[in-house]
């Protein structure tokens, strides 16, 4: 069930269902931002949509989903339901996606410096890693 912010930026939105068009799209987003591809390796994707108006994005998959990326030696957590508002080479208020104890809030990668991905949590926090870190498939 989609939550209450996803319902009120359905209307205008492009909206995709089921998990291999729905993995198709999160990738080719992300591409299209200047994000690495591989930052939401979730499985059993239910629904994508984009508000291209507001620039809201959502993912809901089946069951929550933890992800080792092995090249930070860390897991991350994927909620059933992970929102965010994205413009290009950033995502801001991200929603559903922990790191460790801390929720992420923002990932964004400078246009000076496009290899690299800056992650900043909900404490404030940031740490800046290679984009191959969040490559598909790592």
């Amino acid at each position: 069930m989609a939550s209450q912010l996803v319902e009120s930026h359905r209307a205008g939105a492009e909206v995709h269902k089921g998990n291999d068009i729905c993995k198709k799209k999160t990738v080719e987003l992300l591409e299209v931002l200047g994000l690495p591809k591989g930052l939401f390796p979730m499985d059993d994707i239910e629904e994508v949509g984009h508000n291209c108006e507001s620039g809201f994005v959502w993912i809901l998959q089946k069951k929550k989903k933890e992800h080792m990326f092995n090249k930070l030696n860390q897991t991350v957590s994927y909620d059933t339901e992970v929102t965010a508002f994205v413009e290009k080479g950033k995502m801001k208020k991200v929603t559903g996606v922990k790191v460790e104890e801390f929720s992420l809030v923002e990932v964004y990668v400078d246009e000076s410096s496009p290899d690299k991905v800056t992650i900043k949590t909900d404490t404030g926090l940031s740490d800046t890693h290679d984009a191959a870190v969040f490559a598909l498939g790592e």
